[in-house]
């Protein structure tokens, strides 16, 4: 998944500002960490349209866990339905995408301590006006959702805009989140539903084509991933813990959610 009018309420969370010094901390001196993630989901991870790097809150944030930790970080780049195998395989040691904390994940994979909360908002057209809120798109028959299978999206859109049909038509499946804003702003899809912050830097680099309407369908908190028994989970907990104490995720949620403008 705090907003200033969208934002995910993360400030409140926050421990009292106490400086951690990296001493305080596990040093995994010098090891090699390998993070998988989607590049799909602004201002978390992206690539920069400017010059075709990728960035985001989530690289700034592993970034900084790494040299806390005194680790190394390589990113490499998967899809949403295989990251997850992929670390419970132990093909990478950590997944990062936005990952919501979900029970039947944790059957699969174990997951840091939450590092940020999201909440489902309605991604649509600026000029839609035939439905306001899950239950009015409900009664617009015609109305269709696009979504990855499998995300949280995906079950808001079944469970709480439909009938509770996994298999319901009206639900168009894509590979991408990037692929189901696309098939909004095409038209090919009505609706998709997003958490605030991929929401957010959506609207923003829209040129004013695309808007959030509604109020706040639900809460996940977001964490890593790290495959079953991953002594990384310790030491990278530690680090959140330190990063939220001494105001580091607060100054990247102004960097993030209030000074960059996607696409400027």
């Amino acid at each position: 998944m705090f907003r200033r009018s969208f934002f995910i309420a993360i400030a409140a969370t926050l421990l009292s500002p106490v400086l951690a010094s990296a001493a305080d901390l596990p040093d995994l001196k010098g090891r090699e960490i390998v993070v998988v993630t989607e590049n799909a989901y602004p201002p978390l991870q992206f690539v920069d349209p400017k010059t075709g790097k990728p960035i985001g809150w989530e690289y700034d944030a592993m970034n900084e866990i790494a040299k806390r930790l005194n680790a190394k970080v390589e990113y490499q780049n998967a899809s949403w339905d295989a990251m997850i195998p992929a670390v419970s395989a132990g093909q990478y040691d950590i997944g990062m995408t936005g990952i919501s904390i979900k029970e039947e994940r944790k059957e699969k994979v174990d997951f840091s301590d939450p590092y940020m909360r999201s909440e489902m908002f309605m991604l649509v057209r600026a000029d839609e006006t035939r439905f306001t809120d899950p239950k009015s798109f409900a009664a617009f028959e015609k109305g269709l959702i696009g979504a990855q299978a499998g995300t949280t999206p995906f079950y808001t859109a079944v469970y709480d805009n439909l009938d509770g049909n996994e298999q319901n038509p009206r639900v168009k499946l894509m590979e991408t989140f990037g692929a189901t804003v696309q098939a909004l702003r095409t038209g090919d899809v009505d609706l998709v539903l997003t958490d605030g912050v991929a929401g957010k830097g959506y609207v923003d680099s829209s040129n004013g084509t695309l808007k959030l309407i509604g109020g706040p369908l639900g809460g996940d908190d977001f964490g890593f991933i790290f495959k079953k028994g991953s002594d990384l989970v310790v030491p990278v907990n530690a680090a959140i813990a330190a990063l939220k104490a001494d105001g580091t995720f607060a100054a990247l949620d102004k960097k993030w959610f209030l000074d960059y403008k996607l696409g400027e």
